[in-house]
């Protein structure tokens, strides 16, 4: 059987695909800090370019651009350091409260439908899955980031290489670009650059509205919750608004986060109800409002395919999956919609 060029062209992207996964795969973990410097000095390319514009020399420009980043990330990461310190230890040692707190508001209310619960059975139940499961969840998070087997080794890397990378990165970026470009078959150019182009211009009307949603949902959340008087507002309203970037999961982990701390701080389940209120209404307006209106339907990265993406690439590939997750993601719904075009066009279908 003689193959066509088309048909070889395409086994040999399909080729290329199998060995970046199981390239992928097997270095994961290694590969990660390179992984995700690429992804930042993606990121901040066109801050770089808004600065030269200024007239600012491009080493200044990336000094710059990557001395904002790092503050960024570490005002981010500051934020996690009340919840972790105060909601997750105080759950531990309060959770047989609270679930007695539960018992005397919810089993009343389910035997005057016939429903009876064996809440002893069901409390100790809960107090070993939480001692067992936090132990895991912990160090199988921790054991995805960690490179090469040293925890030394992941600290440096993440902390020192990335920064210096991403520097490098944003400072030869054209030489880096255009060095990977001439490796291209010349007889492809044409059309890869259109892709590449199309699934660029995709992808950063996606991130640029969901980080506009991202920061109108950390304010919003933010005040709501001020204003039930929860402690940490500030820090559980911004982690839930910069958590919504993962559609529904990210909301659903800092509703739980939100109760959990309400039922630790208030003495009755009204400031709990509040917080509830508060999370209600931030779902709606980021459903019906902010997303349709920043993100739109015309990016073509439904939620469901987020989540998808998501789940696949973090199950298979772990933290280096979660980081190439969308540019994937874009690259394939592109060329999904390539191929329905040429499958539309050729004989095949219109006979």
């Amino acid at each position: 059987m003689t193959l066509t060029p088309a048909q070889q062209r395409a086994l040999t992207w399909l080729a290329v695909a199998v060995a970046a996964a199981l390239l992928l795969k097997l270095l994961g973990p290694s590969l990660a800090p390179i992984i995700l410097s690429l992804v930042f000095a993606y990121l901040l390319w066109p801050l770089v370019r808004l600065l030269e514009r200024r007239r600012l020399p491009r080493p200044l420009a990336t000094t710059l651009t990557v001395l904002f980043a790092m503050l960024a990330v570490s005002a981010l990461a500051l934020l996690l350091v009340p919840i972790v310190t105060t909601v997750l230890p105080q759950l531990r040692t309060q959770w047989p409260g609270l679930l007695d707190k539960f018992n005397h508001v919810v089993t009343p209310q389910l035997k005057t439908f016939g429903i009876g619960v064996d809440t002893d059975t069901l409390k100790a139940s809960l107090l070993k899955s939480l001692d067992t499961n936090m132990d895991e969840w912990g160090a199988k998070l921790l054991s995805s980031a960690r490179i090469g087997g040293s925890w030394l080794a992941t600290i440096v890397g993440f902390l020192v290489i990335v920064p210096v990378l991403v520097f490098y990165l944003l400072m030869d970026a054209e030489t880096v670009t255009g060095g990977a470009w001439n490796l291209v078959p010349v007889g492809v150019r044409t059309r890869l650059s259109g892709f590449l182009n199309e699934c660029d211009t995709m992808l950063r009307q996606y991130l640029k509205g969901q980080f506009s949603v991202m920061a109108a949902m950390a304010l919003i959340y933010s005040l709501g919750l001020m204003l039930t008087g929860l402690n940490l507002a500030w820090p559980i309203g911004v982690f839930t608004g910069l958590a919504v970037f993962i559609p529904y999961l990210g909301y659903t982990t800092g509703l739980v986060l939100a109760l959990m701390s309400a039922a630790i701080q208030f003495t009755g389940w009204h400031g709990v109800a509040e917080v509830a209120a508060v999370y209600a209404v931030g779902q709606v307006l980021e459903s019906f409002v902010l997303t349709p209106r920043l993100v739109g339907e015309r990016i073509g990265l439904s939620p469901l395919a987020v989540i998808l993406a998501l789940l696949i690439f973090g199950e298979v590939f772990g933290f280096v999956g979660v980081l190439v997750c969308l540019p994937v993601t874009a690259l394939a719904v592109v060329a999904m919609r390539h191929a329905m075009d040429a499958y539309r066009a050729s004989a095949f279908y219109r006979t």
